[in-house]
């Protein structure tokens, strides 16, 4: 446990566990706008979908107070494995401390993110995450 919540994975390592684990989800907690423009996880070629619950409202990004409710809308049953993925792994690291205490898990934050950290002009897609692992996803 680390601190409130099952550990980090790279991305590598979320895609091995999404692949093994036929119980084990993906949640996307970034915003619809990121969805859309940026891109999502494919997980079809695994036989799994991602599933895009925001852990904050745009566009005042304040937090999503019903998100435990809409993650278990979703389907996600408390004693699967979830794992949580945002930009570059910060709202997903308290996501995934959020459903922990709702009593889900083992919870995963996927460290790095979707697009990884800032190279060395500030942008992000270059250094680390989902994207730059080479793992499926889509855009738009």
């Amino acid at each position: 446990m680390n601190e409130g919540y099952a550990g980090d994975l790279r991305p590598a390592e979320a895609w091995e566990l999404l692949e093994k684990e036929p119980k084990a989800v993906l949640v996307d907690v970034r915003t619809m706008p990121e969805w859309g423009f940026v891109g999502v996880p494919r997980l079809d070629g695994i036989g799994k979908e991602t599933l895009c619950v925001s852990w904050q409202v745009f566009p005042d990004m304040s937090h999503n107070e019903s998100f435990v409710e809409e993650v278990a809308a979703k389907g996600v049953a408390k004693d699967q494995p979830v794992l949580l993925i945002c930009r570059s792994g910060a709202r997903s690291r308290a996501a995934a401390m959020a459903l922990t205490a709702a009593g889900f898990g083992p919870c995963y934050n996927v460290a790095e993110g979707f697009e990884g950290d800032r190279d060395g002009a500030m942008h992000r897609g270059s250094v680390g995450g989902w994207k730059v692992a080479g793992l499926p996803w889509a855009q738009g």
